[in-house]
């Protein structure tokens, strides 16, 4: 489906080469301040033509709020915003009338729908996120200003290159013995996590804040790109600040929630949050914390693996639809990785997922306020009050 969220609810709409892309925000609380650059901030980084580590596509990304404000302040009712497809070249797709492109949804999207879009990758592009970016960023303001919750994403890896973040033991014998690992992050990581800013992320066109990595990931990245190639990576986000309990159980975990949200981003192939697989190899007495779960009033950070882009340019064997044999060396403009560009994306889905629960944790407060209070239960079964 098209939509997200249960009370803040996202609906995305456009194609990939089509007039316009935008989305339907319905659930934004009324009477908050927004202004069309908080959501710009985001689209911006978001948008094709940053560097050369990206596409060359000239998209401006320039976002019109159409609905549900004015003067500046959120009416609460539906916000409709759309972003236009200025730099289109349908004709850089023509191949695609006889051969569907190796991992894209060219074939697939027949097999489902019996009919696909004639360019591009319809509502399987990346171009789909423009309005989930900017949703995001409406979601994080409020969140924001009401919590103080920041969300900072980061690129921690390109191909076989990664931002240094785990405790290493001196020697492969201790290496096989998990008593040894103290701790699944190191505590440079940890610090990073809990001070980094998108400044200091946005400080290179990698996005990765350690320099030195930063520099061998650019050097990965243009390898791939004049192979005519592409390469994969990973985004680390961090999001600080976060209310203490938030999720619904059991199937609406917060972490199953993040996972849901970030796994329908394009090109995802894997998610781990908190020590993630690292943390199976550290002993239970030396991984728990006091209070454990999510969400529980401290960081939340997680991980995400992205696929190396399937678009290259490389001649590559494959079939017509009509399942002839043939060859395909794809036109168009493509990212040779998409991390440093998926970073704003991770962040506003990050958004929307709390910002959701939040406002699911409020009306369950606030439905439960009208009640008398709670004086025939066992001390241990409620919770204190402030006065306790």
């Amino acid at each position: 489906m098209s939509t997200f969220g249960t009370l803040f609810r996202v609906t995305t709409y456009g194609e990939s080469h089509c007039a316009s892309v935008g989305a339907i925000i319905d659930g934004c609380p009324p009477g908050l301040p927004l202004q069309p650059q908080d959501v710009q901030v985001q689209l911006s980084r978001r948008r094709p033509g940053q560097s050369n580590l990206t596409t060359p596509r000239d998209e401006k990304d320039l976002v019109q709020l159409q609905s549900g404000i004015e003067h500046g302040i959120t009416l609460g009712t539906p916000i409709g915003l759309l972003v236009k497809n200025e730099d289109q070249r349908p004709r850089d797709y023509s191949e695609t009338d006889l051969y569907p492109r190796p991992s894209h949804a060219d074939w697939t999207y027949l097999e489902k729908y019996g009919i696909k879009a004639s360019s591009g990758g319809g509502r399987s592009s990346a171009r789909e996120t423009i309005g989930r970016v900017a949703a995001g960023a409406i979601a994080e303001k409020y969140l924001k200003l009401v919590y103080g919750v920041e969300i900072v994403a980061f690129v921690s890896s390109v191909g076989k290159i990664k931002l240094p973040s785990y405790v290493s033991p001196p020697s492969q014998v201790e290496a096989d013995d998990d008593e040894v690992v103290e701790d699944a992050l190191s505590p440079e990581f940890v610090n990073l996590l809990k001070t980094i800013t998108r400044e200091q992320v946005d400080a290179h066109p990698t996005r990765c804040p350690h320099p030195e990595t930063a520099e061998r990931m650019t050097k990965r990245i243009i390898r791939a790109k004049e192979s005519l190639d592409s390469i994969g990576g990973t985004v680390t986000c961090v999001i600080r600040g976060v209310p203490s309990g938030l999720g619904e159980p059991v199937f609406d975990k917060l972490e199953a929630k993040l996972a849901h949200a970030m796994l329908s981003i394009p090109a995802t192939k894997a998610f781990e949050v908190g020590s993630g697989f690292r943390g199976t190899e550290v002993p239970g007495s030396k991984h728990n914390d006091a209070f454990g779960g999510i969400s529980n009033g401290e960081d939340i950070y997680f991980r995400i693996g992205f696929k190396s882009p399937a678009t290259i340019s490389q001649a590559q064997e494959t079939a017509q639809y009509d399942g002839t044999a043939g060859t395909l060396a794809a036109r168009g403009r493509h990212d040779p990785c998409v991390v440093p560009r998926a970073v704003p994306i991770v962040e506003a889905m990050a958004s929307l997922v709390i910002m959701d629960h939040v406002l699911i944790q409020n009306a369950r407060k606030t439905a439960a306020s009208h009640l008398p209070p709670i004086t025939t239960l066992p001390p241990t079964m409620v919770k204190p009050t402030a006065s306790a």
